[in-house]
Parts: structure tokens; C-alpha cells; sequence
């Protein structure tokens, strides 16, 4: 299977449990890996055959700037449910998302999921 990736998405939005984290937006790195068939648009060289990783991106970033997850976990599922809605192409996510400077002496935490369209 082919992929077609996001690196290091930065976007600011309010995720966390903590006072200050529910009030005030924070960076958040997101790396999504989307399983699809690029032969398609390979051989086309049309973007009507191709998975369009810049609305993949856009709707990630207006989700993030939207939305007030607790958990990085939740955002994560969010935004692989939200990949596989937005092309029925894609056929398997993997999503890390990542808060920067959360943990005292740490460079980052973050989760790692992988998602299919089969999966419930």
C-alpha cells in the first residue's frame, strides 16, 4: 500500500485537563500517515485521482482550532475518524499527535494510533 503523509502540523488549540490548559491555546504537533492507492493518480497525473493532502490539512487545522478535547488520545481519534471522512480512499491512518513542552524536562508527549476503515 502506498502513503501519503502530513509532517509536523503545527497547530494551536485548546487540549489538556488543567485549568490553564481549557483557557489558553497550546501548540500541538500532528503527524498523520494516510494508507491509499496512488496508482490512479500516478498514471492521470489528475488531481481528481488523488487524495488532496491539502484538504486533508485544512480540515485537520480548523478541527484543532475548533474543538476542546481533554485528551490528546481524543484528539487523536478525532482527527483519524475525520482523515477516513474525508476520502473514501484512504483506507488506514496512522496519527501522532504531540503537546510540546507538557512534561517538565521532556521535549514532548504525545500518542500514536493507527486506524482502518474497519476498525469500530
Amino acid at each position: 500500500m502506498d502513503h501519503i503523509f502530513i509532517r509536523d502540523l503545527l497547530v494551536r488549540g485548546i487540549v489538556g485537563i488543567n485549568a490553564d490548559e481549557r483557557s489558553n491555546q497550546q501548540d500541538v504537533v500532528i503527524n498523520v500517515t494516510m494508507s491509499v492507492d496512488l496508482a490512479p493518480a500516478a498514471a492521470s497525473d489528475d488531481i481528481a485521482d488523488a487524495v488532496n493532502y491539502r484538504t486533508v490539512a485544512k480540515a485537520i487545522i480548523a478541527h484543532v482550532e475548533q474543538g476542546s478535547p481533554m485528551l490528546v488520545e481524543r484528539l487523536a481519534e478525532e482527527i483519524a475518524a475525520l482523515c477516513l471522512a474525508t476520502d473514501a480512499r484512504i483506507v488506514e491512518v496512522k496519527v501522532d499527535v504531540e503537546k510540546p513542552g507538557a512534561l517538565r524536562f521532556a521535549e514532548s508527549v504525545g500518542v500514536s494510533i493507527h486506524r482502518t476503515r474497519s476498525t469500530p
